[in-house]
């Protein structure tokens, strides 16, 4: 049932009420008869009501807006109040005709006109006896028609059926109107107080939510039975629809009302956290949302994104996982997704620039520029993964700098040394707390590019641990074939690496996965030479100090012949960085004497290096005389670059064991083995008598006890050196010599020849020994490198022997 249409008396202005005013809000049965009885007029004015029907006995208020309405009600008011009401066909016609409305309808009396302040006139009227439209009569001003009465056939009062209905249409419409929340209680003593049954169904039919058409249908029934079992059903499909519709608004408002109390908590929190000045949830939603439209994504990346916000928008801002929801869309929004900075393809000047920033590294510069040659031309490449390897302080991080600066790339550097736990490459779930990406992802969001050059420093000293191998999670980094979607476990998707330069350093291979180094391309950064070191010193680390010192060359000259005696007397190194620490101490001797305004030598002298140095502390290696049977000079590479070291053996009457001391590994030790035996068993060839070697005990010592010393390359200095102790000949002068022996004689190539050759220059070495598959080495190096330098290249240990050992017996020699 709608609304209900009951006047609500204290509601209208009753003072336009008068004594003579005929209010009838229920019909009772007498009032029916009564009606019955009356007599209907031949004609009446018809009032055209546009959504409602008027059922005989109700009282309905209606407002009356059109011009000849409002006439038909003032003449009607003024006359005998009696009208005829019939509902429209059409409610959109405006002004209607005879046609226009339906053929049936009911006669009102006029109980009360109120004029309303609008212009419009509100009148409140009672239906009486339904009629039928004859014909009507004029249209002009209103509506006039001849009726006829329609005569209502009714049941027999004791009629059961009838009387169930009218019982069903009362419990019915109290369960309505008891259910309904728009109707009003008091609707219920109304339908408890209705006697006659009529007026009940006639009550109850215009009260209902029916279109104008039911209400019609209704209207027009003449069997009472049949209108009331009509009604009923209408009532059935409303108190279902109704119960229906609680049913579900009581579902809703428990959802609603949970929703409601967080929502204005929500807010609350919101106008709080502006009042003291804070930014609101929504509002960093909305800047993020904005943010993202101008990200270069792709579909996938974007899709995943969208997600991840809606993820954030349904979550309560007070729980943990918002803050973590949050960062990881803050990671999503700051990470460089596409965007790639250009590529500089001017190969002069980044030759240029590689030029200026380090001394010497030709295969560095030249693998450098063979790379951008290939971007040049293909514009796409997989970059590639380059590992410098080489000794300390040669320049290998700061080359990463210079190749950055060549290529127009942004620069990154990541330091692994140390690093043992895998969650610092991959990063962490974001489930845990504390969870970070990963810091290869932390450092391109850094970046701010897609393509940056990335420096991966010391890769050898990764170690693992309980917590996994990070040597292990870089394989996929330093894959071209997979980084292009690399799993970051807190970003949960994949990111494209294959753009990044990546350029390993290292100080030793040994250490490094296997796996890891095959993906990369090693380049070997060689020591440098005295006199490289001398111009390093010259162009870079001297203005450097001068800078930091807050000096200029005119305050201090350091000329080449005195950074050579800094080089020689005070470093023993491949790089620069120990050189540099004493020219930093040569600058600060001048800034002191600055600052106290003392004079002092502002080209440096020799002597003004060792006043501030203090004696030279490394002396050169010197070359020592062959007077001495078993004494040879071997070559050796470090960490630190070459070396010169000498293998002594004396022999003493004994039982024929040997001894070998000078804190020698097993290898090394085996190369003694493998010299003795094969001179024992070539005796004759050598002139020895045999007899010598179970009568005499032999010791071999290798100086500098303190420096662990291994590796195969001191197999032909031991073979010359007890072939020179046993014969008691000298050995060449000025000859240093390098090779791995084996039992059948043969004289087997080394690593490290360049840094050994440069250790036998410094020492003054006229001659070196190399086995023949050396020779290709030597090809490498400068040829600047090798002035005043002879080599000889051998395949057998006979021919060491005819080369290294004179016919000259030493001073003193002992009787064998």
């Amino acid at each position: 049932m709608k609304k209900s249409n009951f006047i609500t008396f204290d509601s209208l202005s009753l003072q336009e009420f008068d004594e003579n005013s005929e209010l009838i809000p229920l019909m009772t049965p007498e009032d029916e008869e009564a009606i019955n009885k009356e007599e209907l007029p031949a004609s009446l004015p018809i009032l055209a009501l546009r959504n409602t029907v008027l059922f005989p006995g109700v009282v309905i208020p209606i407002t009356a807006g059109r011009d000849q309405s409002i006439k038909l009600i003032n003449d009607a008011n003024k006359g005998g109040k009696v009208i005829g009401v019939v509902a429209q066909k059409d409610e959109t016609i405006e002004t209607p005709s005879g046609k226009d409305i339906f053929n049936t309808g009911t006669v009102a009396r006029i109980l009360r006109v109120l004029k309303m302040p609008d212009g419009n006139v509100t009148v409140i009227i009672q239906g009486k006896k339904r009629f039928k439209v004859k014909e009507v009569v004029s249209e002009t001003p209103y509506i006039t028609a001849t009726i006829e009465d329609l005569p209502e056939a009714k049941p027999a009062k004791k009629n059961k059926e009838f009387t169930a209905i009218i019982d069903s249409i009362k419990d019915l419409a109290l369960e309505i109107i008891k259910e309904s929340p728009n109707i009003p209680s008091e609707a219920s003593f109304a339908i408890k107080n209705i006697e006659s049954n009529s007026f009940l169904v006639n009550f109850v039919s215009s009260n209902m939510n029916l279109s104008v058409s039911e209400k019609q249908e209704l209207l027009e029934n003449n069997d009472l039975k049949s209108r009331a079992l009509a009604t009923l059903k209408f009532m059935n499909v409303e108190f279902q629809k109704l119960a229906l519709k609680n049913d579900i608004q009581s579902k809703v408002q428990m959802d609603m009302s949970q929703q409601q109390r967080e929502y204005f908590l929500h807010q609350q929190m919101k106008t709080i956290q502006e009042e003291l000045g804070g930014v609101s949830h929504d509002e960093e939603i909305d800047e993020m949302i904005a943010k993202s439209k101008e990200k270069i994504w792709d579909e996938k990346v974007a899709k995943h994104f969208e997600k991840e916000v809606g993820k954030l928008q349904r979550m309560n801002p007070q729980v943990s996982e918002y803050s973590i929801q949050r960062n990881y869309l803050e990671l999503f929004l700051d990470l460089p997704w596409n965007e790639f900075s250009k590529d500089k393809f001017d190969l002069k000047r980044a030759k240029k620039i590689l030029d200026r920033d380090h001394y010497g590294l030709d295969d560095v510069k030249r693998r450098i520029i063979e790379y951008l040659a290939v971007l040049k031309l293909r514009n796409d490449m997989k970059s590639p993964i380059l590992c410098l390897y080489g000794p300390p302080g040669v320049g290998k991080t700061s080359l990463g700098k210079s190749i950055a600066e060549a290529l127009g790339r942004e620069y990154v550097r990541m330091s692994l040394g140390g690093l043992r736990d895998e969650a610092e490459i991959r990063g962490h779930r974001k489930t845990y707390i504390g969870a970070m990406p990963g810091r290869i992802i932390q450092s391109l969001k850094k970046a701010g590019t897609s393509n940056p050059v990335f420096v991966l420093d010391e890769i050898d000293k990764l170690s693992n641990s309980h917590q996994g191998d990070p040597s292990s999670a870089m394989l996929e980094v330093l894959d071209p074939e997979q980084n292009n979607e690399f799993y970051d476990n807190f970003l949960e998707m994949g990111y494209d690496l294959s753009k990044v330069m990546f350029i390993a350093t290292s100080n030793s291979l040994a250490t490094i996965q296997p796996a890891l180094r095959d993906r990369m391309e090693i380049i070997n950064v060689t020591g440098y030479t005295i006199e490289e070191k001398v111009e390093i010193a010259k162009r870079h680390l001297l203005p450097k100090q001068l800078t930091e010192h807050g000096l200029d060359n005119s305050h201090l000259k350091i000329g080449k012949p005195q950074l050579e005696k800094i080089v020689e007397g005070y470093t023993r190194e491949s790089g620069v960085r120990g050189l540099e620490k004493q020219i930093a101490k040569m600058v600060r001797y001048g800034a002191k004497n600055i600052a106290m305004e003392e004079d002092y030598n502002v080209k440096v002298s020799n002597d003004d290096i060792v006043e501030v140095l203090g004696g030279p502390k490394l002396e050169r290696d010197k070359y020592e005389n062959n007077n001495v049977a078993g004494v040879v000079t071997g070559l050796a590479w470090t960490s630190v670059g070459g070396d010169i070291l000498f293998i002594e053996s004396i022999l003493s009457k004994g039982k024929g064991t040997m001894t070998i001391t000078g804190n020698l590994g097993k290898v090394m030790k085996e190369s003694a083995t493998i010299a003795m035996e094969y001179i024992k068993s070539n005796a004759e060839t050598f002139g020895i008598d045999a007899s010598v070697f179970s009568s005499y005990n032999v010791h071999i010592h290798v100086p500098e006890g303190a420096t662990p010393k291994d590796g195969p390359s001191a197999g032909v200095t031991m073979l010359t050196s007890l072939v020179s102790l046993f014969t008691q000949k000298k050995v060449k002068k000025s000859l240093a010599m390098t090779g791995e022996i084996t039992l059948r004689g043969k004289v087997l190539p080394v690593g490290g020849i360049k840094e050994k050759i440069l250790a036998a220059k410094r020492a003054r070495i006229k001659e070196i020994l190399l086995c023949e598959d050396n020779r290709r080495d030597i090809a490498e190096i400068k040829p600047d490198y090798l002035k005043g330098l002879t080599f000889h290249y051998v395949t057998d240990m006979s021919d060491v022997i005819d080369l290294a050992i004179t016919n000259q017996k030493v001073k003193n020699a002992k009787k064998l």
